[in-house]
């Protein structure tokens, strides 16, 4: 996700860092909602079957891995994109370009 926020400011020229970070989060949901869905719904059937002879060690194995997929699935569509706004380098980096810009416009 990150790498399409940098694509979305470099080749889209989108200017403005909340911007370029949501709409990154939001192209991005379904590519991640479909990864995590393919792998969650594999593992329903061990679930399932908790309790069934022979699966003392799938079944808790494959409800760690749901509950995995769906919290890095959670963290990586709220976390990851509050926290690249806050401290990522686009946001550094178009806050200089438009200091940059402003200054350059006081001069003329």
């Amino acid at each position: 996700m990150v790498s399409h926020v940098h694509h979305l400011v470099r080749e889209e020229q989108v200017l403005d860092a909340r911007e370029a970070v949501v709409r990154g989060a939001v192209e991005r949901l379904n590519p991640i909602l479909m990864t995590a869905l393919a792998s969650g719904l594999a593992l329903v059937p061990l679930v399932m079957r908790a309790g069934a002879p022979g699966t003392e060690i799938q079944s808790p194995m494959a409800v760690v891995i749901l509950f995995g997929l769906l919290t890095s699935t959670a963290l990586s569509m709220v976390v990851l994109p509050a926290l690249y706004l806050r401290f990522g380098a686009i946001p550094r980096q178009l806050a200089a370009t438009a200091a940059v810009g402003d200054s350059a416009a006081v001069t003329d």
